[in-house]
């Protein structure tokens, strides 16, 4: 029988509060077709500049990645992320004219300032490769599990949102976070306790922020 991942041991000790964020009213919204354009709106603006800020956060996931790790394949797997960013921002540019938003125009909400407030510290030559590997996974793997629900079969998500669900909800996205899981797993295996100990409250931090980010969109 093949040992379960310390992420994976995470997801379940920490089930209530990830589901908060996979299965945020926002989501489940846009999975049954009651979201609001407003608040679709907000989050696609607010996303936009988030996205701007992660882009310097994951290259310096690249350059920990280079330093410390012992696996090649670490370096391909984020360059292939910080490579995909580029054409996600000309995504959210093409979406914004399409809902007539003015991003230029966009001002950073508080939710939003505090998230990257978050990976501005994640970013510091103090924080180790493998916590900052673990927020990175986080991440990207609440946006695949959240739009991956809105795609799939039963659910009502406007048409119109169908392509940004389907953006983070795609097979080949969920394939890409299961290698940074992978990567997290094995670095954690050879982690001191205090370092499995930071990547866990980062991992948690990052979730909780995550579903602030959904509030804000939705408002509340």
């Amino acid at each position: 029988m093949q040992e379960i991942g310390k992420t994976e041991i995470w997801l379940r000790k920490h089930c209530p509060v990830y589901n908060s964020a996979t299965k945020h009213p926002f989501i489940l919204s846009i999975r049954d077709g009651t979201v609001e354009s407003h608040s679709f709106k907000t989050w696609l603006a607010q996303d936009y500049l988030f996205v701007r800020e992660f882009v310097p956060f994951v290259a310096s996931v690249l350059i920990k990645a280079c330093k410390e790790s012992d696996v090649s394949d670490d370096v391909e797997v984020i360059l292939g992320g910080i490579a995909s960013l580029n054409d996600e921002l000309s995504w959210f540019k093409k979406e914004a004219k399409k809902w007539d938003i003015q991003l230029s125009e966009v001002v950073p909400q508080k939710e939003n300032k505090d998230y990257c407030r978050l990976l501005g510290g994640l970013m510091s030559s103090d924080v180790g490769y493998t916590v900052a590997l673990t927020a990175f996974w986080a991440i990207e793997v609440v946006y695949q599990e959240s739009f991956a629900s809105c795609v799939e079969e039963g659910s009502k998500t406007p048409v119109e949102l169908k392509e940004t669900c389907e953006r983070w909800g795609n097979e080949g996205f969920g394939q890409y976070c299961q290698s940074l899981q992978k990567m997290v797993d094995r670095r954690l295996l050879k982690a001191s306790d205090e370092e499995v100990k930071k990547a866990e409250v980062v991992f948690l931090s990052i979730v909780e922020h995550e579903v602030e980010f959904w509030n804000m969109s939705s408002g509340n």
